[in-house]
């Protein structure tokens, strides 16, 4: 690579995400010369670590969606298949303005496969039920068709604004960091409006869904047969809590990181951390793209990096995506709490709580309950010491305009140990406390917005179209590693193959 004449088989891969991590890994694999350039000084971009009082804990993501295979077949691929976890039973709760609650054992984005759970029942009222019930009664267009919809029009519609108020936004508002008025049901939940219209009713579609998502963590759970974990299958049959349709990584879903840098570096690929591209234009083998000084030149791109950055890198040398950047995720801060406190043994909410937006006295969208969600985690803290991790940072309303709350580490740092107080029911003071971090992930959610995905699908078209070229990363892919390491793989593999 570097400033010499594009060589048959040379492929560069700017942004040193998950997604821009495997493009190289798979490039590699098809035989190509790889080099990867990141801005950063880190590589795995939103999946990160950080330690806090002596744990190396997660700062970003920490788990993956068991409906695929894709993240367990990666981890299998580099030796870690042995290492996936299932979370704790319990699942999570939900703070509503009423209460916590108990979520649905059986849903998909908080919406119930059936109204009539007793935790649903408890959280929805006899009257919000009966309405949630009509969904059966309606036909299967009603929602199903082609046209774009957002998550609160399908609940609305099929389920009633009960529904949505009491169970869809809390989930939606902790997972996604959005008003679900404003997310494209396709993004977030693929595949359940296709369920709706081939099923008949969105709850018939929701239990389908969750019936898939079985089977993958079913079969991860054996891989991970080994002391100290059990070697029995999840059984997708039996009722689960919400939150269940997920594994993790003992030590961290980090240490996939580390594996596929480590897998990288066997293949010979060249890694260029600090290296931030400034400038890419076409020449008549390929691609050129100025770098912290250096001019690469290369067959094959992959633009690895946010929907932004992208369209703002290829922009001029691909004219048909000048003036369309996507819209950047909300900005969200994660703020960990490693505390000394027993009366945390019990697990009061179980692997943690998402919060309705409409809660009042609490600023946090969710409280994750580390040590009470992994038991690997659990063992390494030791007896009697909890990480807890709470999120803050949402985009409400129909404005898109980002929340107010708390902002400078110190105030986020206040605000945490009130909401963890509040949502765990359990009075914390600065003496509970022996460490605690800010970690600031900016536009770290790309946001699917109503209309962003056919957005997102023009820009991916034309810079296919251009040649020699790939577009890859949650912005184009949805939100969630499951969907980021399949989608990546089929765009790598059709850009090799090309």
């Amino acid at each position: 690579m570097g400033s010499s004449p594009e060589k048959p088989g040379t492929a560069l891969v700017v942004g040193g995400g998950i997604s821009g991590l495997l493009s190289a890994r798979e490039l590699a694999a098809a035989g190509h010369e790889v080099t990867v350039v990141e801005a950063g000084t880190a590589w795995g971009g939103c999946v990160g670590s950080h330690t806090v009082a002596g744990l190396t804990l997660d700062s970003g993501a920490e788990s993956f969606a068991t409906r695929s295979d894709a993240v367990s077949r990666l981890c299998a691929e580099l030796g870690l298949g042995g290492r996936i976890v299932p979370p704790r039973p319990g699942g999570a709760w939900v703070q509503l303005p009423g209460g916590p609650r108990e979520p649905p054992r059986t849903g998909v984005l908080g919406i119930p496969a059936n109204p009539w759970d007793p935790e649903v029942r408890r959280t929805l009222g006899v009257l919000g039920s009966l309405r949630a019930s009509l969904d059966r009664l309606l036909p299967a267009s009603v929602g199903a068709g082609q046209g774009v919809t957002s998550v609160s029009a399908l609940v609305r519609a099929r389920m009633g604004s009960r529904v949505l108020e009491r169970l869809v936004s809390p989930v939606v508002g902790g997972v996604h960091s959005a008003d679900p008025g404003l997310l494209d049901v396709d993004m977030v939940a693929p595949g359940l409006r296709a369920g709706l219209r081939k099923h008949g009713s969105l709850a018939a579609a929701v239990s389908a869904q969750r019936r898939r998502a079985g089977a993958p963590a079913a079969a991860a759970q054996v891989r991970a047969g080994q002391p100290g974990h059990s070697d029995r299958p999840l059984q997708p049959a039996k009722p689960a809590k919400a939150g269940s349709a997920v594994a993790g990584l003992e030590g961290g879903m980090h240490t996939v990181v580390d594996a596929l840098v480590a897998d990288l570096m066997r293949r010979g690929v060249t890694l260029l951390a600090g290296t931030a591209a400034t400038n890419v234009s076409r020449t008549p083998d390929g691609w050129r793209v100025d770098a912290a000084g250096t001019t690469f030149t290369t067959a094959l791109l992959v633009m690895a990096v946010d929907g932004p950055a992208a369209v703002g890198l290829l922009e001029q040398a691909v004219p048909q995506i000048a003036g369309k950047k996507p819209a950047s995720g909300p900005d969200v801060k994660l703020v960990t709490l490693v505390l000394d406190k027993p009366d945390l043994d019990r697990r009061p909410r179980g692997t943690g709580i998402l919060v309705a937006p409409q809660t009042p006295g609490v600023e946090a969208k969710a409280l994750t309950h580390a040590t009470g969600k992994w038991d690997w985690l659990a063992a390494a803290a030791g007896p009697g010491r909890h990480v807890v991790r709470l999120s803050y940072g949402r985009v409400d309303g129909a404005s898109a305009k980002p929340g107010a709350g708390p902002e400078t580490d110190d105030e986020l740092y206040a605000a945490a140990l009130r909401d963890a107080s509040t949502l765990l029911n359990v009075p914390l003071a600065e003496e509970d406390v022996r460490g605690w971090d800010v970690v600031r992930w900016r536009g770290s959610l790309p946001f699917a917005a109503v209309g962003h995905r056919a957005r997102a699908a023009e820009i991916r078209q034309a810079c296919t179209a251009a040649g020699g070229l790939a577009v890859v990363g949650g912005w184009v892919a949805g939100n969630g590693l499951a969907a980021v390491v399949a989608d990546t793989r089929e765009q790598i593999g059709q850009l090799a193959a090309a």
